[in-house]
């Protein structure tokens, strides 16, 4: 954080600052930061209340390269941006943001956010953002797409949930490198229940049951379950609430936390999923039916983020951490704390250290079990919408992997009719129109079928990547046998292949995680069923 007085009287002039962060209100945008030159890369002025930039933002700060507005009071998209040749990543959340001219985007941009605004429409000039990768739009008044975004062929990730879309563009299936798409709260997309009813085996627990002990993550602690007066079990509580209007973190950006809920409770069981064990309610902070939360204030709710829900899971072994913190070495260093959002659990360099190395056959039951996981949840017609390594938890030393955070997941009801909530047209009473009728009803689900497997295909493209890091974590064969090399190395063959199916830039052309399941188990050389692993404490 810098200090506005000292920007003021010069105290960063001449100083080669890099990044600039104020929080206090601004009335106007301090011509002081337009001094600071080319140096600097980072602009950060999230909260102040600016509305508008200077004209020569662009020429004065020519090496910009990151400019963040969150929170600010911007309803117009400046078009003053557009001159800053560098600029790559941009963000405006929660700004009440109504309108993007033509022609606004700069050109070298990598990266949207424009989460939490009012936007009715996305200009078509942003096909011409052809290093875009990255297309935040969560929470918008959005009815379509502009077909020219088609030509946005590096983009990644999109995010879409909380919009107003009737139906996803065809051309979305053309873009060879998305792999991260959510589009939940959208009435292409099936409702949500909120978790109003839990899922039948979820038990439905009473915050009073519950005691927490230690807090583990954002909304994430350990305690106990007292499920009678003689018996009380270890378990993670996880408590689902949307951030704050306020905070201009990323927390927002993938989805709401009741999208997040139901989509945990709709996927069901699989050795690959952390176990729920019960729905929580009588929560101080639950808003039944509009009634008061006791005795906690509308200042508390806003601090904290509304509430939309709990659940109560396994508490999982330390030696699960998340994917993305293995590395090839085993080198210890000073104890650190990493939390992950769901399920819970800590993990130290220690406990890193201890999760490597890696060889095939470990990763090879890992990926199996995540390929088998998802092929599960597409069935059910979910997207997890966020294939990440640092969304996987993994235990080496049992060769086993859990997919978690399903804040990006989006419930699109595979078979279900998506797009359409008017249901089965009225029967003509003509014979041969009712024919006709029911050959269209019947292309209608064939299109809808050919459209729910192009999205599995979009996330089998996520699977790709993360082959491919795990790939990256595979040790060499040590002092084994000649066969046990050579099983390695048929094993990697094997995964690469894998990989580079999984990858092509052609989404039809990408197998679907049934035939993914079926490739893996083959190069384990069996069929049949995983053995489940103890993966928390008893």
């Amino acid at each position: 954080m810098h200090d506005l007085e000292t920007l003021k009287s010069g105290g960063y002039r001449g100083a080669g600052l890099t990044r600039l962060r104020l929080a206090c209100p601004l009335p106007a945008f301090p011509e002081e930061i337009l001094e600071l030159g080319d140096t600097l890369e980072q602009l950060d002025l999230s909260g102040t209340g600016l509305s508008s930039l200077p004209a020569n933002l662009g020429s004065a700060l020519p090496n910009l390269k990151t400019a963040l507005f969150s929170n600010c009071t911007f309803k117009v998209f400046p078009r003053e941006l557009a001159s800053c040749a560098n600029l790559e990543t941009v963000a405006f959340r929660n700004n009440g943001m109504e309108e993007i001219p033509e022609d606004a985007f700069p050109p070298r941009l990598r990266c949207l956010i424009l989460t939490g605004n009012r936007l009715p429409s996305v200009p078509s000039s942003i096909g011409r953002c052809d290093s875009l990768e990255q297309c935040i739009l969560t929470g918008n008044e959005l009815r379509d797409l502009p077909a020219e975004m088609a030509n946005c062929k590096r983009l990644s990730t999109l995010r879409l949930s909380s919009n107003r879309l009737s139906s996803l563009p065809s051309w979305l299936y053309t873009l060879p490198e998305l792999a991260f798409l959510s589009f939940a709260s959208n009435p292409c997309a099936s409702p949500t229940t909120n978790g109003i009813h839990a899922p039948r085996g979820v038990a439905s627990i009473s915050w009073a049951e519950l005691e927490v002990q230690q807090p583990l993550g954002a909304n994430t602690s350990r305690g106990l379950w007292h499920q009678s007066p003689h018996f009380a079990e270890d378990v993670a509580i996880k408590l689902f609430r949307d951030p704050p209007a306020s905070h201009s973190t990323d927390a927002g950006d993938d989805g709401s936390a009741a999208d997040e809920m139901s989509a945990c409770l709709a996927a069901g069981a699989h050795e690959s999923l952390v176990t729920i064990l019960g729905q929580i309610h009588g929560h101080p902070d639950e808003d039944v039916a509009g009634a008061a939360r006791g005795e906690e204030t509308e200042t508390e709710t806003e601090e904290r983020g509304a509430l939309q829900g709990g659940i109560v899971t396994q508490l999982l072994f330390d030696s699960y951490v998340p994917l993305s913190t293995l590395t090839t070495t085993t080198t210890t260093t000073t104890t650190t704390t990493t939390t992950t959002t769901t399920p819970p659990t800590t993990t130290t360099d220690d406990d890193v250290a201890a999760a490597v190395p890696l060889n095939a056959k470990t990763a090879l039951q890992m990926l199996v079990g995540l390929a088998s996981c998802l092929s599960h949840l597409h069935a059910r017609g979910i997207a997890h919408g966020s294939l990440r390594p640092e969304n996987v938890l993994a235990s080496a030393a049992d060769a086993h992997a859990l997919l978690t955070h399903f804040r990006a997941a989006t419930l699109y009801g595979r078979g279900g009719g998506r797009g359409s909530s008017a249901g089965p047209a009225p029967v003509p009473a003509h014979a041969h129109a009712h024919a006709q009728a029911r050959e269209q009803e019947q292309e209608q689900e064939q299109e809808q079928e050919r459209s729910d497997d192009l999205l599995e295909k979009v996330e089998v493209l996520a699977f790709g990547r993360l082959v491919d890091f795990v790939l990256g974590l595979v040790q060499p064969a040590g002092g084994g046998g000649d066969d046990d090399k050579e099983g390695q190395a048929e094993a990697e063959k094997g995964l690469k292949e894998l990989r580079d199916r999984c990858v092509a830039a052609g989404t039809r052309e990408r197998p679907g995680f049934e035939e993914v399941v079926e490739v893996l188990e083959g190069l384990m050389g069996w069929r049949g069923m995983m053995r489940i692993p103890d993966v928390g404490p008893v």
